[in-house]
């Protein structure tokens, strides 16, 4: 994580994520669902919001225009591990990847950032006017 002292602008340098979902079947696929869960962390702890109009209620950016996501130049290298420990409890040993890759990410940006700055924020995205 970076943070530039001077604009307060965010950089994720890069990330690892290792889970735990059971049996790995195909390597190649779940690490490519774990990686899109985490781009879409990145982006709910940076960069997504939804701006609401307080005076009629309409949502202000409800374009793609408008609404800002992740793209290749905001993702640093991600590197995905896996256990490969046997889930008991199924058939198999195999658990979902699904969105596993997602949960956890915001959380560890906003503690990244509070570790880099000294400030909190508990509101996401972080924004450069919630840090300065």
């Amino acid at each position: 994580m970076r943070v530039d002292p001077d604009t307060g602008e965010v950089r994720v340098s890069r990330w690892l994520g290792v889970f735990d979902i059971g049996t790995v079947v195909n390597a190649k696929t779940a690490a490519s669902q774990l990686r899109g869960g985490i781009v879409m962390g990145l982006g709910m702890a940076l960069s997504e919001e939804t701006l609401v109009d307080p005076r009629t209620g309409r949502i202000m950016n409800a374009g793609l225009a408008e609404y800002h996501v992740p793209v290749h130049a905001d993702i640093p290298p991600i590197e995905v591990s896996f256990l490969d420990d046997p889930d008991p409890t199924m058939p198999l040993g195999i658990l979902g990847a699904g969105e596993v890759g997602i949960t956890g990410v915001a959380a560890a940006v906003a503690n990244a950032v509070h570790h880099a700055t000294g400030t909190r924020v508990r509101d996401l995205p972080i924004t450069l006017d919630k840090l300065l």
